[in-house]
């Protein structure tokens, strides 16, 4: 009997990956997939477990979901996901509205379970654990484990079960999973794992396969795409294949996401600005800048060693979209500190920043930290922080005016879309007025003006 499904998702582009893999297991075993909770009698919510903000949001979710419940035809409201993974049996007792909570080694079998929580059995929810101990240590033992377990929960599942849920041009396609780096205030390595690449060939059968579902662009992504083959006893793999993914019939762009600055190689960079398709857009989780604040983070380097970065990719590609991520407030962080990050904000002209308010998280190291910031303090320097990256982004996004762009329409209503240097969702978009084009169409350019990070485009 055929039963009604609809998924919806929380967080970041490797979520939407996973997302579309339960679809596909889920359709595969004859459920039919729905857009909208209110007519679906399962709705399964995948979860983000990042930040204290995220987690609420996926919260909400979940209790509009079952809000739904003896209104219509929705019976039952489940949770997957990192913040399912992460939390288990202690997010049950705290969400009784949640009829279940799914860990990742249920994915694999996703249906069984639905069908067993819709017939009205209990599910036990999981007893969280520090998911880098299911993978050996060492990098290069990995990928015998991964590939005993080609489809198993360990993250890095195949195409073969992947189902679109959306029609957009582009399309997040996951290399890897999990992390090695110990990042003092981030959880991820403790609930997705030890790093792990899938093998290059299953990659790019899955692009091929986006690319003959109307995916022209490809999206790169996993937790740290600068450690993408070291497991695999490559650590330059990426260079070496990275003009494959361009050469799938019906690509257009690549775009890598997740660059770890301090992995960063001349050799990777290369690659990137010299194959063709791909696009010049570098995603660099920077953090902070202070050398002093970076050392507690458990990460590397400093000011200047970001703006020598910086101009590396400039002096090659002038026209590249650089992007990065701040966290403000971490435990120890001094006026002196904040100064500095934000003299590198005003020095750096990114195309793209997100700043976040430094917030205790479980399972990290910065937990125990000493010397945390006051709260207040946070919010004053975010506000401030984030004025100011606001202001350095329009002057960059400003200063495109005159150049050419080549833009993919990703909304016929809005004529708009995205030019290169433009990540999905984050970065601003190049709008055109009084124009027809169609979703999936690649547009060469103008940049007549820009608001904000937007930028407004005539045909050349």
């Amino acid at each position: 009997m055929s039963r009604t499904v609809a998924i919806v998702t929380m967080g970041c582009a490797r979520n939407e990956v996973d997302s579309e893999e339960l679809a596909g297991r889920l359709a595969a075993d004859g459920w039919t997939l729905v857009e909208d909770v209110e007519s679906a009698e399962v709705a399964v919510v995948n979860t983000c477990g990042f930040i204290e903000s995220a987690k609420k949001d996926s919260v909400d979710a979940l209790l509009e979901a079952n809000s739904l419940k003896g209104h219509g035809v929705t019976r039952a409201v489940v949770a997957v996901g990192c913040m399912a993974e992460r939390y288990g049996k202690e997010l049950a007792e705290a969400l009784p509205e949640a009829d279940a909570i799914l860990g990742f080694d249920d994915y694999q079998d996703i249906s069984v379970r639905l069908q067993s929580i819709v017939s009205g059995n209990a599910h036990t929810p999981h007893v969280p654990r520090d998911r880098r101990a299911l993978l050996p240590i060492a990098p290069v033992e990995r990928a015998a484990a991964r590939d005993e377990s080609y489809a198993s929960s360990l993250g890095a599942g195949g195409s073969l079960f992947r189902k679109r849920l959306g029609n957009a041009p582009w399309a997040p396609l996951k290399i890897a999973s999990g992390c090695d780096r110990r990042c003092s205030f981030c959880a991820i390595p403790y609930f997705r794992g030890s790093f792990i690449s899938r093998r290059p060939t299953e990659i790019l059968q899955e692009g091929a396969w986006l690319a003959q579902n109307g995916v022209s662009e490809l999206f790169l992504v996993s937790e740290n795409t600068t450690s993408y083959g070291k497991d695999l006893g490559d650590l330059k793999l990426m260079e070496k294949i990275l003009h494959e993914f361009a050469e799938i019939e019906g690509v257009e762009r690549v775009r890598l996401s997740y660059l770890q600055p301090a992995e960063m190689r001349p050799s990777l960079l290369q690659a990137m600005i010299e194959t063709d398709k791909v696009a010049p857009y570098f995603d660099l989780s920077f953090q902070h800048t202070s050398p002093t604040v970076l050392r507690r983070m458990r990460r590397f380097g400093d000011s200047e060693k970001f703006l020598h970065l910086i101009s590396q990719i400039r002096a090659l590609s002038p026209e590249a979209g650089i992007r990065s991520n701040f966290i403000v407030g971490f435990p120890g962080e001094t006026q002196a500190d904040y100064d500095d990050l934000a003299d590198f904000i005003t020095a750096a002209k990114l195309d793209a920043v997100g700043i976040f308010g430094y917030s205790d998280e479980d399972n990290t190291e910065a937990l125990d930290l000493s010397d945390k910031v006051e709260e207040e303090v946070i919010r004053e320097r975010v506000e401030a922080l984030s004025s100011l990256a606001d202001e350095m982004v329009s002057l960059r996004a400003q200063a495109r005016i005159g150049e050419s762009v080549r833009v993919l329409i990703e909304d016929a209503e809005l004529q708009e879309g995205r030019a290169a240097h433009q990540g999905p969702e984050v970065d601003g978009t190049t709008t055109f007025i009084g124009t027809n084009f169609e979703v999936g169409q690649y547009i060469d350019a103008v940049v007549i003006d820009s608001m904000g990070a937007d930028l407004v485009a005539q045909v050349q």
